[in-house]
């Protein structure tokens, strides 16, 4: 019996995979990229933030943006593209958590460090997160582009993101799978376009 509700489990969830890569938006994904391209030959700074699950996803983001777009590691010359996920300073979010707000844990770090024309990536599953939501705030009234990978219907962040895509799917696990899948998506296709076009 036990099997059988595992074997159930496993077949519902996957299938929830395939219908949601069956259902991207490829339009959606190509603005996104160029609109991190178009960061990447101003030189604008790109931030990536998420909680839970989606801290880690936006650090992996992170990760590849920086390091997985370069071509020659030895060429200090290549241009990099300008990246910093703010999930990562854990003295600087739990300060800000303590002493003003979790809500305000990316607001903060964004009021030190963002300008105009910059781009801000905010995971959310709910799109609901306070957080977030203010984070986007501050990077609105900062004239950044808010790019939007959400879950469940959107939430608050679809109606204020500047481009999104919706996982639409109620499983945080799904959700936070697809999520992690574009960014691999985005980051190799920035790549791609860089080795050919810079």
């Amino acid at each position: 019996m036990k099997e059988k509700v595992i074997d159930s489990f496993i077949k519902g969830y996957l299938f929830d995979i395939e219908k949601q890569i069956k259902s991207l938006d490829y339009q959606k994904i190509n603005v996104i990229i160029n609109v991190l391209n178009e960061a990447y030959k101003n030189n604008k700074n790109i931030f990536i933030i998420g909680n839970g699950g989606s801290a880690t996803t936006a650090m992996h983001f992170s990760c590849d943006l920086g390091k997985n777009t370069v071509r020659e590691f030895n060429d200090k010359k290549e241009k990099r593209f300008r990246v910093i996920p703010l999930t990562a300073n854990i003295a600087t979010i739990t300060a800000i958590a303590n002493d003003i707000s979790y809500e305000e844990i990316f607001s903060q770090q964004l009021l030190n460090l963002i300008s105009k024309g910059d781009v801000l990536i905010a995971i959310s599953a709910s799109g609901n997160s306070k957080n977030i939501l203010k984070a986007v705030e501050i990077a609105k009234e900062s004239g950044a582009i808010v790019i939007g990978l959400i879950g469940f219907n959107g939430g608050k962040l679809k109606d204020i993101s500047d481009y999104y895509i919706i996982v639409n799917s109620n499983s945080y696990g799904v959700v936070e799978d697809m999520h992690h899948m574009l960014a691999h998506i985005i980051n190799y296709s920035l790549k791609d376009i860089k080795d050919k076009f810079e």
